[in-house]
């Protein structure tokens, strides 16, 4: 039972003693007076800071004189901890707990230089906002927690990212094996002639599938190994966390310039999926000087990197659709989402550029050019000024995309829409394929490459890109 309770004066003292230690020497209070923002002092320490400062040790709360009354209750009590000799503090600060400046020791935390300081040096710290220990840590570790938070939401973000760089790996070989079938295919009609030029050409699909997927796996790498990083600077900095407040503040500046992370976050290039209307576009036309008799020529193809997630491609890059569900594609920053529109492959700086469009009797529909930085992931309006030079279709009314929306008089329905684009005049002019009536020309010093857009609706009928006539000249 004596040892029972033995063990009980060593335990219990110790929080008693912190209750009633004066903030200031650090010593049991002698003589405590109470001061009106409810802290306590030896009386000769609140002397001594009065000194240099008329505010409060700790809270630097202003008083007036006579406002500090003497603290019995807590004189008392002390007086009664000092009779047990067993429980008076033998310790001594150590270096690593005292100021440098001043050797008292360091019971405040300063907020605006981040570091724990010593009562005397309040005057240094006129300025700043000053807490005591045990307020000044909470401040810490909640910026600390904030960081972990926002790396441990950055770890969730990166692995989503690694679900969309794998769903662009696996589009990229569908991609590559719809690339490969047509390939084979055309090469079949054509192999007598044509074996070489096939074999060229899944050489070049080849490279290119195993470039850009070797490209993604890198990303797909560095990301998980970002990752790894996050998750050992979160629990780095967590193990930081639990550490005593003293040391926990001591180390705070420099665990706070660890806490940075410069590395960019993981994207998907631009150019990350394959170049479809290099391998398959207008096919036929540039295997001519081999076969010329058996060649289908398109002077535009649709580029499916860019086509809505609600259109079907045909296998040519020729006709495009509504799907009866929305397709599962790559969220690839070419991608037109959610507005339903998709670009030409192929963009022009310079020329003279001609092609038909193929709208039969759809309702709905938008063909013309536009400007390469046209927004493609969210909602925009068609107009001249936003980089569209179009014709509407919509509600049976067709119109130009100039700002004032201009209604074009047509008397006869096209079913073929003609587009004539002259990079170097600034002029794109629209007619009816079928009738060779003109429609509208629209003028514009274009200053940046432009794409044939195309807008098909939702709506059965496909709209589909004609093709062109084909003149050999040769000297």
């Amino acid at each position: 039972m004596a040892d029972s309770m033995d063990e009980d004066m060593e335990e219990e003292p110790v929080p008693l003693r912190q209750e009633l230690t004066c903030p200031v020497c650090q010593g049991i209070f002698r003589d405590p007076v109470l001061l009106p923002c409810s802290h306590s002092f030896c009386k000769n320490c609140l002397t001594q800071s009065m000194r240099y400062n008329r505010g409060c040790p700790v809270c630097r709360t202003v008083f007036r004189d006579g406002q500090d009354i003497p603290n019995r209750a807590l004189g008392d009590a002390c007086e009664s901890f000092l009779k047990y000799p067993e429980w008076r503090p033998r310790e001594t600060p150590t270096r690593q707990n005292t100021c440098n400046i001043h050797l008292r020791p360091l019971e405040l935390y300063c907020e605006k230089d981040e570091e724990p300081v010593c009562v005397e040096c309040v005057t240094l710290h006129s300025t700043h906002r000053l807490w005591p220990l045990k307020e000044g840590a909470p401040i810490c570790k909640r910026e600390l927690g904030f960081k972990v938070q926002i790396f441990e939401k950055k770890v969730e973000s990166y692995k989503k990212m690694t679900n969309k760089i794998n769903n662009a790996m696996d589009h990229i070989k569908i991609q590559a094996g719809l690339a490969e079938k047509q390939i084979k295919a055309e090469f079949e009609r054509l192999r007598q002639v044509l074996v070489t030029e096939e074999a060229m050409r899944l050489r070049a699909l080849a490279s290119e599938e195993e470039e850009k997927i070797n490209a993604l796996q890198e990303l797909n790498d560095k990301t998980k190994n970002d990752i790894v990083d996050l998750k050992g600077l979160v629990e780095s900095l967590k193990r930081e966390m639990g550490n005593e407040d003293l040391p926990l503040v001591q180390n705070f500046k420099t665990l706070k310039q660890k806490a940075q992370w410069t590395e960019e976050d993981p994207c998907l290039a631009a150019d990350c999926l394959l170049n479809m209307g290099e391998h398959v576009g207008a096919l036929s036309f540039k295997i001519w000087k081999s076969l010329q008799p058996h060649v289908k020529y398109n002077p535009v193809v649709f580029n499916p990197n860019t086509a809505s997630p609600w259109f079907f491609l045909s296998e040519d890059l020729t006709c495009v659709k509504e799907s009866s569900e929305r397709l599962t594609v790559p969220e690839n920053v070419e991608r037109f989402d959610p507005c339903l529109f998709v670009l030409g492959a192929e963009g022009y700086t310079s020329g003279k550029h001609r092609w038909d469009i193929i709208v039969g009797d759809s309702p709905k529909w938008v063909v013309g050019v536009c400007k390469e930085s046209l927004a493609r992931k969210k909602k925009f309006t068609l107009s001249t000024s936003r980089g569209v030079w179009a014709v509407v279709l919509s509600k049976g009314v067709y119109t130009a995309s100039t700002p004032e929306r201009t209604v074009l008089q047509v008397q006869q329905r096209p079913e073929r829409i003609r587009i004539k684009l002259n990079i170097d005049k600034g002029e794109v002019s629209f007619w009816d394929g079928g009738t060779a009536k003109h429609l509208v020309t629209l003028e514009h010093k274009f200053d940046e490459k432009v794409f044939p857009i195309f807008g098909p609706g939702l709506h059965d009928a496909p709209m589909v890109l004609a093709p062109g006539k084909m003149a050999v000249h040769t000297s």
